[in-house]
Parts: C-alpha cells; sequence; structure tokens
C-alpha cells in the first residue's frame, strides 16, 4: 500500500515539474549574422483553469516612433506579417497547445537593422466554470546588435534567477510530498488501530455470550 502511495506522489510531483511556468527575461544582445532567441513568457496566476491565447510581436526599429506589427501567431498557426522578417523568424514557444504561456520566436541571420524594441502581446482567454475573462498582457526586449558576442550582466542574472527558480519549486514540491505521505501515513494507522479495537471489543463481546451460554446449560 505506501510502495503504491509513493509511486502515486511521486507521479504527481514530476507531472508538477513539467507543468511548471518560470517568467524569465530574454536576452538583449545579438550577433551580426547569427540566430536569435526573443524571449516571451507569461506564466498563468492559476496553472488550473483552462485558456487559450494568441500572440502578436510589434517592432519598433531603433530611431523610428512607431510600432510596426510583424509577427502573429494564433490556433492557425504562425504568419509573418512584415516583409522584413519574411523567412527569418520561427515559432520557438509552446507547442501543441492552444494554452501559451511561452510565446519566443527565433530570429535568424541577424542584422544591425533588427536593433530596437520588441514587444509581444498575449491575448488570453481564461475560462472558469459560469464565465470567461479576457486579458492582453504585454512584455518588451530591447535589442542591441553587436559584431562580437559580451555576455552581459541582465543574462548572467536571469539565468541565475532561473536556476534559483526550479530549485525552489522542486524544494516546495519535495516538503509538500512528504507532508501528505505523513498525512496519509498516519490516517492508515489510526484505521488500523481503530479496526484492531473494534476487532477485539468483538470478540470479547462473543466470548462474554459463549460464556453466558454454558453457564445456562449447566
Amino acid at each position: 500500500m505506501y510502495a503504491l502511495l509513493i509511486t502515486s506522489l511521486l507521479s504527481t510531483t514530476v507531472s508538477l515539474c513539467h507543468g511548471a511556468c518560470s517568467e524569465v527575461d530574454s536576452d538583449t544582445e545579438a550577433v551580426a549574422g547569427k540566430g536569435f532567441k526573443l524571449g516571451c513568457i507569461s506564466c498563468k496566476m492559476r496553472p488550473e483553469v483552462e485558456a487559450s491565447a494568441t500572440v502578436d510581436w510589434y517592432f519598433k526599429a531603433k530611431g523610428e516612433a512607431d510600432y510596426a506589427h510583424i509577427y502573429n501567431y494564433n490556433e492557425e498557426g504562425p504568419h509573418i506579417v512584415d516583409e522584413r522578417f519574411e523567412d527569418r523568424v520561427d515559432w520557438n514557444g509552446s507547442k501543441r497547445s492552444q494554452d501559451i504561456q511561452d510565446a519566443s520566436i527565433y530570429v535568424f541571420n541577424v542584422t544591425f537593422n533588427d536593433s530596437g524594441t520588441y514587444s509581444c502581446h498575449f491575448h488570453r482567454l481564461l475560462t472558469y466554470e459560469f464565465y470567461e475573462y479576457q486579458s492582453v498582457v504585454s512584455k518588451v526586449v530591447h535589442l542591441k546588435v553587436v559584431a562580437k558576442a559580451t555576455r552581459g550582466t541582465a543574462s548572467i542574472v536571469s539565468e541565475v534567477m532561473m536556476y534559483v527558480s526550479i530549485i525552489g519549486l522542486q524544494a516546495w514540491l519535495y516538503i509538500e510530498m512528504v507532508y501528505c505521505f505523513r498525512k496519509i501515513s498516519a490516517a492508515g494507522e489510526e484505521a488500523l488501530r481503530e479496526s484492531a479495537n473494534a476487532e477485539y471489543l468483538a470478540i470479547a463481546s462473543e466470548s462474554k455470550d459463549n460464556c453466558a451460554g454454558v453457564q445456562v446449560a449447566e
């Protein structure tokens, strides 16, 4: 019984780990001539709530005043809107799900003209039992294109925070698993004690009745 319980708890832990979402900032420095991932993550506050989302990316080149719509991703798939990015952008976010929480894209063959500000927008529909709620979440990435790679402080801090978040989540899940196991184990032992007491009382009562029957027969 305990082996089955432990297996079930471990399966739940693995499932939660796989479904975990952590909002990590995008890198902001790309190297000319190479590929670059524009990160954009927006986690739901309540993972158990069903949701669907579409994503739009906008770009404002360095020195320009307005944003241009460059990319869209919805239930029908990806669509490159701006010809400047034709055949140079690929979806790098959530796959096989309309519940998009990672809207990252990958830009091939980055040029100096790609420097500027990128903005991604999540249009999310949350489905509750009796109603639906629409929300819009936006993230901004300030991209700088350089000739040679240099690792910035923001990149190092983001990576450290990502690992800290993962370790913290795993520690919390382990504590929850141990707590649940001990609670269920205690409840099982209490049930066994109650069952043993009830069985003892039943045997004692039966013995008393048998003694009384023998006395009457004499």
